[in-house]
């Protein structure tokens, strides 16, 4: 009988693998849902706790495989909207721009509006804030194991548009804790 992906993620400690076990099993738990495993079982805090174990290498070399890296932050922004708490009156398109370089850029579109939190990746309306980052820092600012404003003050999360805005983005969204 084959393991089960999500039960071996959920108890995992990343500094206990290599890199390729580390992606072997984020590949087998990001599988097609007909597969048996979703990444979508993976509970957000046993997310959170992979990244916050993981090392930079073992992130980058999930992230190296462009397959992986687009079914990990897709599942990322499909719950986007669980950990919404932003109250009613937040109205604001924050438009992502995930990727080191045009070529292999994802985009994604996250409409704020009567207390939802609608995500696409097909962007249609003009962004109040577009924030771009490489995946691998995406992956650690959306897990919560990194700050926003330490990222931007390094360079590593760039903002166009309503930077105020943008400082106060991580406040409306319940981030899982490790």
């Amino acid at each position: 009988m084959p393991e089960n992906p999500i039960a071996a993620l959920g108890d995992l400690d990343p500094k206990k693998v290599d890199q390729e076990r580390f992606v072997a099993l984020l590949e087998a738990a990001a599988a097609q849902p007909d597969t048996g495993a979703a990444l979508a079982e993976l509970a957000p805090e046993q997310f959170a706790r992979l990244i916050s174990r993981a090392s930079d290498a073992q992130i980058q070399a999930v992230m190296a495989h462009p397959e992986l890296r687009e079914r990990i932050l897709d599942e990322v922004f499909r719950r986007m909207g669980e950990h919404y708490d932003g109250g009613e009156r937040t109205e604001a398109v924050v438009r992502w721009r995930i990727g080191t370089d045009e070529s292999d850029l994802l985009r994604y579109e996250c409409v704020l509006s009567g207390g939802t939190c609608t995500t696409s990746k097909e962007p249609e309306h003009d962004p109040r804030v577009t924030i771009t980052a490489a995946p691998a820092e995406f992956l650690k600012l959306a897990s919560g194991n990194a700050s926003a404003p330490m990222m931007f003050m390094t360079g590593k999360l760039k903002v166009a548009g309503d930077v105020g805005f943008a400082a106060g983005l991580t406040k409306l969204f319940q981030i899982p804790k490790a």
